[in-house]
């Protein structure tokens, strides 16, 4: 009997650019009224009124990520979400997102695919539009680029410098946990390194592995203050770590801040594998980053 052959991957090169647009834009549709025209032409068309909100962030391989560990569709996800936070973090509701890749050969149109996945999957999660983007060839490896687009609240948009002498200092969720997900991922792929034949028991880690591979934005906690009519004075969110962005709104606020080192939030989960890797929990608390909660006063 003749064995099924498996079908060959497209190269990129092969492809061609706009062969590659068409592949992956035509999954692409819009859904709000503020999406006048997306993808399809020199520009997309959005129509707000009020404040609008617009952030730019980019992601570069062996900066950002390591494909080693970080799934495609992961790494398209994360991209989006890091971006909807930094939107979130003004108090406003994001929109509409574009989208620019530089990729290298090595890469193939279904690994292409399975990042835009990703995205669009993060799209769907957050009610956010694509409408546009731009793709070009890298000589190595992967970059993107983001930028967002989002309408603040009528109160206006939430800033750094509002916070006040005798204000609340609030997190809203747990710290670190991203960090060691990271340490974690890093140690089993140096295991994998050395000997291709280990798979990595990561049942113990769920928890921080997630926080790693696919965190979440905190529109539900802008939409839960809203839904109180509560108004921070100011917020931030946790990319880089807790002290760094504490200092973020103290200096622009020009205010200093008290911090309870018993009342920072940390999972059990974070805990247990500091403790398994002789690391001091507060100390990543502080430091570690990557966690996109929200920090308000």
């Amino acid at each position: 009997m003749l064995e099924e052959k498996k079908p060959s991957k497209i190269s990129l090169e092969d492809l061609g650019e706009f062969a590659l647009i068409e592949q992956l834009t035509k999954s692409a549709t819009t859904a709000l009224p503020s999406t006048l025209h997306g993808i399809g032409d020199d520009a997309a068309v959005l129509k707000h009124e009020g404040e609008m909100v617009v952030s730019t962030d980019m992601l570069v391989e062996g900066v950002h990520f390591d494909l080693g560990y970080m799934p495609l569709k992961h790494l398209g996800y994360k991209a989006v979400v890091v971006n909807l936070s930094d939107i979130y973090a003004m108090g406003a509701q994001a929109t509409q997102v574009l989208v620019s890749i530089a990729v290298s050969n090595r890469f193939t149109l279904e690994a292409v695919e399975e990042l835009y996945s990703g995205i669009h999957l993060a799209c769907k999660t957050y009610d956010v539009d694509l409408v546009g983007g731009d793709t070009t060839s890298s000589k190595q490896g992967i970059q993107l680029s983001l930028t967002v687009v989002g309408i603040a609240p009528k109160t206006g948009a939430i800033k750094r410098s509002g916070a006040n002498e005798k204000d609340l200092l609030v997190v809203s969720g747990d710290l670190g946990a991203a960090y060691m997900g990271l340490q974690v991922l890093a140690r089993e792929n140096e295991v994998f390194k050395a000997n291709p034949n280990h798979k990595p028991d990561l049942d113990p880690y769920t928890y921080l592995v997630e926080r790693q591979l696919k965190p979440e934005a905190r529109k539900d906690i802008v939409t839960l203050l809203e839904a109180l009519e509560v108004t921070p004075t100011s917020m931030i969110d946790i990319s880089d770590g807790l002290s760094s962005e504490i200092l973020h709104l103290c200096k622009q606020s020009e205010v200093g801040c008290r911090l309870y080192e018993e009342k920072i939030p940390l999972d059990p989960q974070f805990i247990a594998v500091c403790e398994e890797f002789n690391l001091d929990s507060t100390t990543l608390a502080l430091s570690g980053g990557e966690d996109y909660e929200l920090l308000f006063t």
